[in-house]
């Protein structure tokens, strides 16, 4: 009997090792290992504050131009300077005033002669009326007398209007706040003439801040006179105000308009003149929301991740609307009962498997 060649055994021996099922032709099912360990939570829905986000500046509420009412005179001192609180008549400047205070005690002299001669003309009219019932007068002396008298009234008067008005002349070479606030500005220099309506000093009226807001001509209606404003400013500070007035036009060359907002006294670092950004509260609505880490942005488009029974993650494209804190609005795309990632979506593509870690027991 002839032996079998090499090849045959070496087959033999092959068939003789293989497994059950590879003779059968039938393999174990393939199990997918999970690719990333994830945790997984529920969108909520809570009454959200409905905004409206918008870029001005700070400015003054009011801001006053004090200037000199006297014509000619020089600054004899200066007494506050820019940032200084000042209060409602408060001298913030003094002109010089030995001149006018010379012309007022010769104007009070006038009227003192003016005043002696007028009552030595009413006691010759009091005699010439006496004298006339007695018939030692006649009637045009009377007449006479009488006049006198009047004119040394009439003189009186004048005089008396001349003090005066030197009286508020003087008062001119003060110059004086028109009301609370904070100096802005100052051009006031001593040594310096000046003339009837120069500006001396610039004031923002009790010291308060408006905030002037550009928003789109689609806001404009939605925004009503009363509302709460959250303002900050370029400096870090934030301010609370209310809407005050809504601009009645909108500029031809952005399409935007003003929304005016009282803001409190000028505290703090907030500046006039600071660019600042803000919120606009307009009411309360329901909001479907996620954690903002759940969200991944690809191409200019936002997706979440959700994991269905099988373990699987489904990418699913969604549109996202306001922000709160940690947690992102979701307007469509989201069923409120998916079990969506909240971290780790950015390492995942749709169809991998995961494992589902409960949000407590990573705390």
């Amino acid at each position: 009997m002839k032996s079998l060649p090499h090849w045959m055994f070496a087959i033999c021996a092959m068939a003789l090792a293989m497994p059950t099922w590879a003779k059968d032709e039938k393999a174990p099912p393939v199990v997918a290992k999970p690719s990333l360990t994830v945790t997984t939570a529920q969108p909520t829905q809570a009454d959200w504050a409905q905004k409206i986000s918008a870029n001005g500046s700070l400015a003054a509420w009011q801001e006053a131009i004090i200037g000199a009412e006297a014509n000619g005179l020089k600054i004899t001192e200066v007494h506050v300077n820019v940032g200084d609180r000042v209060q409602r008549g408060q001298v913030l400047a003094s002109l010089q005033s030995d001149t006018l205070k010379a012309e007022q005690a010769q104007a009070e002299g006038s009227l003192a002669e003016a005043t002696a001669s007028a009552q030595e003309a009413k006691v010759q009219a009091d005699r010439a009326r006496a004298l006339q019932q007695q018939g030692f007068i006649s009637a045009a002396q009377l007449s006479q007398a009488l006049s006198a008298e009047a004119s040394a009234s009439a003189r009186v008067q004048s005089a008396r209007a001349l003090v005066q008005l030197q009286a508020v002349r003087l008062s001119q070479t003060e110059v004086k706040a028109s009301d609370a606030g904070v100096i802005s500005a100052r051009n006031a220099t001593v040594g310096s003439v000046v003339g009837a309506g120069t500006e001396l000093f610039r004031l923002i009226r009790q010291g308060r801040l408006e905030w002037r807001a550009e928003v789109t001509a689609a806001d404009v209606g939605r925004i009503q006179v009363g509302s709460p404003v959250q303002v900050t400013a370029a400096s870090g500070q934030v301010l609370n105000g209310k809407v005050r007035m809504v601009a009645p036009s909108v500029d031809l060359q952005t399409r935007n308009a003003l929304v005016y907002v009282d803001l409190p006294a000028a505290t703090g670092s907030a500046r006039a003149g600071m660019y600042a950004k803000g919120e606009i509260t307009l009411g309360q609505s329901q909001a479907l929301s996620v954690l903002q880490t759940a969200v991944v942005v690809r191409d200019g488009f936002s997706y979440v991740y959700t994991v269905g029974a099988d373990q699987k993650v489904t990418q699913v494209k969604v549109q996202t609307g306001r922000q709160s804190g940690d947690r992102l609005e979701v307007l469509s795309g989201l069923n409120p009962d998916a079990r969506v990632v909240v971290s780790g979506g950015a390492f995942l593509k749709h169809g991998d498997t995961v494992r589902v870690v409960d949000a407590a027991a990573t705390k």
